[in-house]
């Protein structure tokens, strides 16, 4: 009703239906699926196996979440057989009886009856259902044209589309499809593709991210449930060694200690007194180097050569406290004990700028991200903003921190 003709075999169609989730028990019965190729299924009662209502080491997984989600998997994999198997011995299964029926009727189309289906299938926002609509119609009308049928395309788009009217972009676009019907091909799509079963799966596909989850799995739920897994290992791993990329799915991730350097390869000494504060750049090439002898070293770090000086940073006239390098490793930042900060040249050596406040001192730095601004913390309490070129833009009043600058938002200009 209200479809364009499909000519493929009804066996090759989806088939309804499977009990609804809400109605299995312990003790219910269960369906044995034939399939077809698209999800759906030819069903009789089977007995079902007993199944407890939680699972997992402290009983905090859902059985029926956590199987639908391995027989969803198992699906876009491709093991169909595998995935039918699944429901028929758990007796829980992938879909609602509701779903079934709808993704028959897109499959189908019929695509009157299955907007008149979205109603029933767990759809509460009102905004989620007229998208859902908008875009059944949509490939009712796709179709409708692509079948030459142009009146029944331009009834459609008159009296389905437009009065749900969620994306007038859009509904002029289709309106623009009936005008050069003709020339369909110039708008990217053909008839061939309108009514092949692809462009029916795509849909399905679209609307199921308008349903909400515990009505239709989303897609590759069980690959980012195990990504997330995989990934929260990572940084609970307090020895993690970031060139290891070997994350294994059959035990938990623990780096040992031995992958943690320990063997001194060299000794840097060429500063004169006690070195207070190291750091690499993002690239990995240099290394700069802050010392109580009131000078900073930047060295160069060769993949398979020795560490090697490649300028001293002269100029404070106290203790360096601390380096920042810039977003590019291009410049980098130094702060003096007697409240200066200083900007560099890496790849001569220079000092580009000096920043300071009368009667304040800077006692940190750093880089906004796009590398056009520095911020310092100064002894008064406050955060100050100044572009390259020394010039104050901001300062913003706070608590008094000995933190570095980490991070800053263009709209909030926050620090810490």
């Amino acid at each position: 009703m209200g479809g364009v003709e499909n000519n493929e075999p009804v066996s090759k169609r989806v088939k309804v239906s499977l009990g609804d989730l809400g109605g299995l028990t312990n003790t219910s019965t269960c369906t044995e699926p034939v399939l077809n190729g698209l999800g759906g299924r030819m069903v009789k009662s089977v007995p079902t196996p007993a199944y407890k209502e939680f699972i997992g080491p402290n009983g905090e997984i859902k059985t029926v979440e956590f199987v639908r989600i391995i027989t969803k998997a198992l699906y876009s994999l491709g093991y169909e057989k595998s995935g039918a198997l699944l429901e028929q011995e758990s007796g829980i299964n992938l879909h609602p009886s509701e779903v079934n029926l709808f993704r028959d009727q897109v499959l189908s189309g019929k695509w009157d009856e299955s907007v008149a289906t979205l109603t029933k299938i767990g759809i509460v926002d009102e905004n989620a259902l007229k998208s859902a609509s908008f875009l059944i119609f949509q490939q009712k009308f796709l179709e409708l044209l692509g079948n030459k049928r142009v009146m029944d395309a331009l009834n459609t788009l008159r009296h389905e589309i437009t009065p749900i009217c969620i994306d007038t972009k859009k509904l002029r676009e289709l309106s623009s499809y009936v005008v050069c019907s003709s020339q369909n091909g110039m708008f990217g799509f053909s008839c061939k593709e309108m009514v092949s079963q692809n462009g029916r799966l795509n849909l399905l596909e679209e609307v199921q991210k308008l349903l909400p989850p515990a009505v239709m799995v989303p897609e590759r739920r069980l690959e980012h449930l195990v990504e997330r897994a995989l990934n929260v290992q990572r940084k609970d791993c307090v020895f993690h060694n970031s060139l290891d990329g070997s994350l294994s799915l059959y035990s938990d991730h623990q780096c040992g200690k031995d992958q943690i350097p320990s063997q001194t390869l060299q000794i840097l000494q060429d500063h004169s007194d006690e070195v207070w504060f190291l750091q690499f750049s993002s690239n990995g090439k240099y290394l700069a180097s802050a010392s109580n002898d009131k000078t900073a070293i930047i060295w160069e770090v060769p993949e398979s050569e020795e560490v090697s000086l490649k300028h001293k940073l002269i100029g404070h006239e106290q203790s360096i406290v601390t380096v920042a390098w810039s977003p590019d490793d291009g410049q980098l930042l130094t702060c003096g004990m007697e409240g200066v900060v200083r900007r560099w040249d890496v790849s001569t050596g220079a000092c580009l700028q000096i920043y300071s406040k009368a009667g304040i001192g800077l006692i940190s730095c750093g880089w906004s991200p796009d590398g056009k601004y520095i911020f310092s913390g100064l002894t008064d309490k406050s955060i100050c903003m100044w572009d390259l070129e020394g010039k104050e833009h901001k300062c913003w009043k706070g608590q008094r921190t000995f933190e570095y600058l980490t991070w800053w938002s263009p709209k909030m200009g926050n620090g810490s």
